[in-house]
């Protein structure tokens, strides 16, 4: 299956390559959860490696260079226990105007639901398996935040961010996309909700936006989505809309109309997609999907 637009185009399975194996061959063992930019010639790839319940879940960080965009070369590593986190999840990899370089972290809180967002930041890729943590996102006894998707422009810094209500345990696997503004990158201000799931659509349980372009005043965002609790953790992707308002912040998204993109392989999921312009003009995407043995991939494609 192909989902895209003209502007805007998806990976298509088919044509995809495998980047990054899992540290298992089991449900639950992922290797995944990509952003992705490019620096200096080269692909930057961070991913989050994961173990199943029980046995470590969300163990790490990477941050990989390639000069190809399909074999990497790993630069740096940061631990789950380095954050005193029960888990980490997909990281954002960003380079600042400035030329410094930062990692935002998404790390689970032990014996909650409740997560948060920690930022490295150094003067190189290296240089951020050893930079000191700061949070950022710190969430509150409501709500659980991670997996931060991040733009920066002439307008200041804009993010998108997976928020989790934590009212009841057994309902905090919803989400929705929040938007916040920042100066800096540090100090951010929520604005609102970007995108919410649709009742009685594919999505409806929760949605998590997983990379935006921003073209002018328009914006195209990638998202994961689900419409059950038994889909937590085999969302599929989806392509949501939206422009930007006068004070050059940016408004909703709106979902279109597409089916969803999903694995061939049972229960098909196909999540975090994050894309990435080369120097040549082409779009290369890398995505997390399930393969046949329910463990989790990290894939790319290269429209061409």
């Amino acid at each position: 299956m192909s989902l895209g637009t003209p502007t805007l185009p998806l990976p298509r399975w088919e044509d995809s390559i495998v980047v990054v194996e899992p540290p298992g061959d089991e449900p639950g063992a992922w290797a995944g959860a990509p952003s992705c930019l490019e620096a200096d010639g080269y692909v930057y790839l961070a991913y989050r490696l994961r173990l199943p319940i029980g046995e470590g879940r969300g163990i790490s960080n990477v941050v990989a260079r390639s000069t190809d965009g399909v074999t990497f070369t790993v630069v740096a590593t940061v631990d789950k226990d380095r954050f005193g986190a029960e888990s980490l999840e997909r990281p954002a990899l960003v380079r600042t105007h400035e030329g410094r370089w930062r990692l935002y972290v998404s790390a689970a809180t032990p014996g909650t639901k409740h997560w948060r967002v920690d930022l490295i930041e150094a003067g190189t890729p290296e240089g951020l398996a050893t930079a000191p943590a700061r949070t950022v996102l710190a969430g509150d006894a409501t709500m659980g935040v991670k997996d931060p998707v991040l733009h920066h422009d002439v307008y200041g810094w804009h993010l998108w961010a997976s928020v989790h209500p934590l009212e009841s345990w057994d309902d905090a696997d919803r989400m929705t996309t929040e938007y916040a503004t920042s100066p800096d990158g540090v100090h951010w201000t929520w604005r609102g909700t970007a995108l919410a799931g649709r009742p009685g659509d594919w999505d409806a349980r929760g949605v998590r936006v997983s990379s935006v372009s921003v073209t002018g005043d328009t914006i195209l965002a990638t998202y994961d989505g689900r419409a059950t609790a038994g889909e937590n953790w085999e969302e599929r992707t989806g392509v949501a809309r939206g422009s930007r308002l006068p004070d050059g912040s940016f408004g909703e998204l709106t979902a279109t109309d597409d089916e969803p993109l999903g694995s061939p392989h049972a229960p098909n999921g196909l999540r975090y997609v994050s894309l990435v312009t080369l120097p040549d003009g082409r779009r290369r995407s890398y995505f997390e999907a399930t393969r046949e043995d329910g463990a989790h991939d990290l894939r790319t494609e290269c429209a061409g």
